[in-house]
């Protein structure tokens, strides 16, 4: 081979090497700009739901067994609260909890800390209704990884599920798990104490 084509297949091998480079890091560089955008989507993105304004006492802590009301919505998504969330599960009629004469005193902490909320009203449905409704939220709980979820009976609601986070409502007069996926995905840890358990 002269020396000709050797300098001349050098150069096509340093080029194809530059090339192949080029293309690596071209790669490398729009998949990190493909994720800090999601991160910043994830960040601004709106909240899921209706906003509900947060109350001005929304912060205030309140003796366990008093009246944490009025709310500006029903079920509750700010107001004054007691100094305890209850445990994330969900919860029937027959839990001690909801014999509790303020139950969302309690829930009001856990939105305080991020929590999403599935409330059920099951006086609009009949016993076999009821069961299926349930079943169909505790699916939807395990299906969102039970990470700061609560599903917890409401009967003075006049729909028959809401979803709420810190300042957000959805109200639904079917349960619809996709609608809740997308609510507990988008709103979940958008609280003033997320950090909090």
């Amino acid at each position: 081979m002269s020396n000709k084509n050797l300098r001349e297949a050098r150069r096509t091998k340093k080029k194809r090497q530059q090339l192949k480079s080029a293309l690596i890091w071209g790669g490398a560089i729009l998949i990190l700009m493909g994720v800090l955008g999601y991160i910043i989507w994830l960040a601004v993105r709106p909240p899921a739901g209706e906003s509900i304004p947060i109350m001005a006492d929304a912060g205030d802590h309140v003796p366990e067994g008093s009246d944490p009301g009025p709310f500006n919505s029903n079920p509750p998504t700010s107001g004054k609260h007691y100094g305890q969330p209850l445990d994330a599960g969900f919860y029937d009629d027959a839990s001690p909890q909801a014999a509790a004469p303020y139950p969302e005193g309690y829930l009001l902490h856990n939105l305080e800390h991020g929590y999403v909320i599935y409330w059920y009203n099951c006086d609009l449905l009949d016993e076999a209704g009821c069961i299926a409704l349930k079943s169909e939220i505790q699916e939807s709980m395990a299906d969102n990884g039970e990470t700061k979820l609560v599903a917890f009976p409401r009967n003075s609601m006049e729909i028959l599920v809401a979803l709420t986070s810190w300042g957000q409502i959805l109200p639904m007069d079917t349960f619809d798990a996709q609608l809740a996926k997308n609510f507990v995905n988008v709103n979940r840890n958008r609280a003033p104490e997320p950090n909090a358990p």
